[in-house]
């Protein structure tokens, strides 16, 4: 049997015996280089299975009572399996996953999604350890607020500080990230992506359909030409219909 043609080894854990043999069904169904090789009620149970069975993918649930799915790593000395996170968590919650590059699937379950997770763990994607992702995602949901950002480049994922961010710029399909180093970082993923995923840091104000800033890199307003100057000389365009509440913003400093 060719390495393209073997079944994905996974393991389900959670709590709800509906919701493991709900996905259980999905996965036998619509999934079909999938093999369930166990399923778990909670998370003790989970890391007996993962231990002993080796999988290449865990489904798991993230409220469980005793020990939520965060506390499985707390047990597992080596991760060296992929993971889907199962969740009925919040909207805010979901941009942690999002800014963390970990894979989700929220409750209840859609076909085209869990199709979706399992192509991007099929297809490798994802190159780079996930115990690097772990802290960030737990850290934004534990705070709600975004502190790091995992951007996608071609070598794997680069972990940027949200605070250290002047400004970011839109490029079609791409982004733009000027850093407070200097460095300039081209991302695939649209400035909207980044308006989501920072709406709630106070910091970040989008100016112009091409540009978002941190407003703590602001050196000079020029107001009778709309245009911001920001602390590495960058001038960026305040569109007019953006000046009210850029003013308002300003005058709450």
């Amino acid at each position: 049997m060719s390495e393209a043609t073997i079944p994905l080894r996974c393991i389900i854990i959670d709590d709800e015996s509906n919701a493991r043999n709900t996905l259980a069904s999905f996965l036998n169904e619509y999934c079909k280089n999938i093999e369930i090789i166990a399923m778990a009620s909670n998370v003790p149970e989970g890391v007996l299975a993962i231990n002993k069975l080796q999988p290449d993918l865990v489904f798991l649930d993230i409220e469980m009572p005793e020990y939520n799915g965060f506390e499985l790593f707390n047990f597992i000395q080596k991760i060296n399996f992929e993971i889907i996170f199962v969740t009925a968590y919040s909207e805010y919650a979901i941009r942690a996953f999002e800014v963390s590059a970990i894979d989700y699937l929220l409750k209840p379950l859609e076909i085209e999604s869990l199709q979706k997770a399992i192509e991007k763990v099929v297809t490798k994607k994802h190159h780079y350890n996930i115990q690097e992702r772990l802290p960030i995602l737990k850290d934004a949901i534990n705070r709600e607020e975004i502190k790091k950002i995992a951007l996608p480049m071609l070598d794997g994922l680069l972990f940027v500080e949200v605070d250290k961010i002047i400004l970011l710029e839109a490029d079609g399909s791409y982004t733009s990230l000027i850093l407070s180093d200097g460095s300039k970082l081209y991302v695939s993923k649209k400035l909207k992506f980044f308006e989501e995923i920072l709406q709630n840091r106070n910091n970040f104000f989008r100016t112009h359909r091409s540009f978002l800033i941190n407003i703590n890199f602001i050196k000079k307003f020029l107001k009778g030409e709309n245009n911001i100057i920001m602390d590495n000389d960058f001038v960026v365009a305040l569109a007019r219909e953006r000046r009210q509440e850029f003013d308002a913003l300003l005058s709450s400093i």
